[in-house]
C-alpha cells in the first residue's frame, strides 16, 4: 500500500522532513485562501497554528496539519455569510466565529471519547478513501499548470488557462528532474530527505535564472493581481464587537457551518492518523487528537486564522522524508513561521514545479496500487464500496461525504448478507409440541425471513423457540416476535421462547411498553406470557 519503510525516526530525520513540509505547505496554504476568499496570510498563519498545535498537543506524532481545501470551502460559507451584512469586517469575524465554535464542538466529541467511532470504517472504504485521495492531490497538482490570461468570466472572475509553449515545456521538465531526483537520490544516499534535496536544487537553479520556471510570487500574482501579501494580517486577538449574539438567525446560520468544519475536519484528520498508524506500525491516539484539532481550531480563530485539519499529502510527505515524531511538524510549523516573518523573498521564489513533482511522488506512494490485484479474487460487494468511495471522493472532492458513503453502502452490504443467514430447525416434532432452533441474528434486515419459517395456523398446540444461537438485536426482533405472538394467541396456540442470551432478555426487559416477558416456575424457558403491544400513558 506505501511505499515507506522506517518505522521510527530520529531528531536530525524528523528536523529535515520537517524543514522540508514547511515548503510544501506554502502554496496549497496560498490557493486554499483564495478558495476561502481571504488574504493568503490567513492561510499560511493557521497552517502555524494549527500546525503547532497538533504537532505538539495531538495523538498522532508525525502527522502534518495545516489550511485544507475541504476546510476552506466551508470556511467560504462563513465569509460570505459575513459579507452579506454589508458592515466592513464582519466576514471576517463571522469565519473567526465559525472558527471558535467548530473548536468547541471538536473538543467536545473528543471529551466524550467519540474518536474512536473511525475504528468502524471498513477496510474496502479505506482502500477508496485512499485511492480516491490520490487522485485528488494529482487533480490538485494539475490547477498549479494553468495561469491567469486576462480573462474574465461573466461575474468578472478570473479564467484560468494552461500555460503552453515552452513554459509548460519547462515546467513538465521541471517536474520531471524533481521526480527523478526524488526516486534515484536514495539509492546514493539517504542522509538528507530527498524531497528537500529536489526542492532546493531546483529552486536554486530557477532562483539564478538557469532557467525559467513558476513559482509561489507567480500563482500569488496570477490569483491576486500581485505577488505581495497585505502584511495586515499578522497574528493577534482578534475583536468580535458587533457580532448579533442575541439573534437566532445569527446562530441558525452560522451552528451549521461551524458543525460541518468540525465534523469535515475530523474525519480527514482520523482517517490520516489511521493512515499513518499502518505506516508506522503503532496506534495513535483519536480522541487526543480531537482535543487538539479542536484547541488548534479555537487558537485559529481567536488569532485570525481560517482553521485546519490534517494535511494528507504533507503527512505522507513527512512520512517519505523519514518524520515520525511530533519534532517533524513543530519544525515544519516553526519553519513556516520563519519563512512567513524573515522569508519573504524565500517564499515568492519556491518553484512550483519542484513541489508539483514532489507531490506527484507522493500520490504514487500513495494509491492503492494492489486494489487492481483484489478483483476477482474478493466478494464483489468490496469491489463495489472500494470503486464507489474512489468515485465520490474524486467527483464530490468531499473526503467527508465519500467516507460516509461508504460507510453506509457497507452497512447495507452488511444486513443484506446477515439477512440471508438466518436459519430455523426442528429439533422435536410431535402432536402436542414442536420445538424449533434458530440460529442467526434477528434484527431489521432479517425480520421477513424469520418470520417466514412460522405458520400459526398449521403448528402444533405447544411451540418452543430456541434461541441458544440466536441473537435480537433490535427493535424490529422485537416486533417480529411480537406480531408472531399475537398470530399463535389469536390461533389458540402457545409460545413459549427459551435459552434467550442475558442481552436479548434485557432488551425485551427495556422495552416494557410493547412487551411483557415472565419466567415460568420451575422452568429455566423464558415463556411468552403475555406479548402484547400496550400504549404509553
Amino acid at each position: 500500500m506505501f511505499m515507506f519503510k522506517k518505522k521510527r525516526g530520529n531528531l536530525r530525520d524528523d528536523t529535515l522532513s520537517g524543514l522540508t513540509v514547511s515548503l510544501v505547505l506554502v502554496p496549497e496554504a496560498i490557493a486554499f485562501s483564495f478558495i476561502a476568499g481571504v488574504n493568503p496570510l490567513v492561510g499560511l498563519w493557521s497552517a502555524v497554528f494549527v500546525g503547532f498545535i497538533t504537532a505538539a498537543f495531538g495523538g498522532r506524532p508525525g502527522m502534518i496539519c495545516g489550511a485544507t481545501g475541504a476546510i476552506a470551502v466551508v470556511a467560504a460559507k462563513a465569509f460570505q455569510l459575513g459579507g452579506a451584512t454589508g458592515i466592513e469586517g464582519m466576514d471576517y469575524k463571522y469565519l473567526f466565529i465559525a472558527l471558535i465554535l467548530a473548536g468547541v464542538i471538536q473538543t467536545t466529541i473528543g471529551l466524550l471519547k467519540m474518536g474512536r467511532l473511525v475504528r468502524l470504517v471498513p477496510h474496502p472504504v479505506m482502500m477508496g478513501f485512499v485511492n480516491g485521495l490520490a487522485v485528488l492531490i494529482a487533480m490538485g497538482q494539475l490547477e498549479f499548470f494553468k495561469t491567469f490570461k486576462g480573462n474574465f468570466d461573466d461575474e468578472n472572475n478570473r479564467v484560468f488557462e494552461w500555460i503552453d509553449g515552452s513554459q509548460l515545456g519547462m515546467m513538465i521538465a521541471l517536474v520531471l528532474v524533481t521526480m527523478g531526483i526524488v526516486t534515484f537520490l536514495p539509492k546514493l544516499t539517504k542522509a538528507v530527505p530527498p524531497s528537500l534535496v529536489a526542492i532546493v536544487g531546483v529552486g536554486l537553479v530557477t532562483y539564478f535564472g538557469l532557467v525559467d520556471g513558476r513559482t509561489v510570487g507567480d500563482v500569488l500574482e496570477a490569483n491576486s493581481g500581485s505577488s505581495a501579501m497585505d502584511n495586515q494580517f499578522n497574528p493577534a486577538l482578534v475583536s468580535l464587537d458587533g457580532i448579533p449574539w442575541g439573534e437566532w438567525s445569527f446562530w441558525a446560520a452560522i451552528l451549521p457551518i461551524s458543525l460541518t468544519i468540525a465534523i469535515v475536519g475530523l474525519i480527514e484528520s482520523l482517517l490520516t492518523l489511521q493512515l499513518i498508524d499502518e505506516i508506522t506500525d503503532s496506534r495513535g491516539k483519536s480522541n487526543r487528537e480531537c482535543l487538539a484539532q479542536g484547541a488548534a481550531n479555537m487558537m485559529s480563530g481567536l488569532f485570525g486564522g481560517m482553521g485546519g485539519c490534517a494535511t494528507i499529502g504533507q503527512s505522507l510527505l513527512n512520512m517519505k522524508s523519514g518524520g515520525r515524531g511530533r519534532t517533524s511538524g513543530i519544525v515544519g510549523a516553526l519553519s513556516l513561521c520563519a519563512l512567513i516573518l524573515f522569508g519573504y523573498d524565500l517564499i515568492i521564489s519556491i518553484p512550483i514545479a519542484a513541489l508539483v513533482g514532489v507531490m506527484f511522488m507522493i500520490v504514487i506512494a500513495t494509491f492503492e496500487w494492489s486494489s487492481f490485484k483484489t478483483f476477482g479474487k474478493v466478494p464483489k460487494t468490496d469491489i463495489l464500496v472500494i470503486v464507489v468511495v474512489t468515485a465520490v471522493t474524486i467527483i464530490s472532492h468531499n473526503l467527508a461525504l465519500a467516507v460516509f458513503v461508504g460507510i453506509l453502502v457497507s452497512a447495507l452490504v452488511f444486513a443484506a448478507k446477515s439477512s440471508k443467514h438466518v436459519t430455523v430447525e426442528v429439533l422435536k416434532d410431535t402432536d402436542e409440541e414442536r420445538i424449533y432452533a434458530v440460529e442467526g441474528m434477528i434484527y431489521f434486515a432479517s425480520v421477513s425471513d424469520f418470520a417466514e419459517h412460522f405458520q400459526a395456523k398449521s403448528d402444533t398446540p405447544k411451540i418452543v423457540i430456541d434461541f441458544e444461537k440466536a441473537r435480537i438485536c433490535d427493535l424490529s426482533g422485537i416486533e417480529a416476535i411480537h406480531a408472531m405472538s399475537e398470530r399463535y394467541r389469536k390461533a389458540g396456540k402457545e409460545l413459549r421462547l427459551r435459552h434467550l442470551s442475558p442481552d436479548c432478555r434485557h432488551m425485551i426487559e427495556k422495552a416494557g411498553t410493547l412487551v411483557d416477558i415472565e419466567v415460568a416456575p420451575d422452568d429455566p424457558d423464558y415463556t411468552v406470557a403475555n406479548l402484547r403491544a400496550q400504549k404509553a400513558d
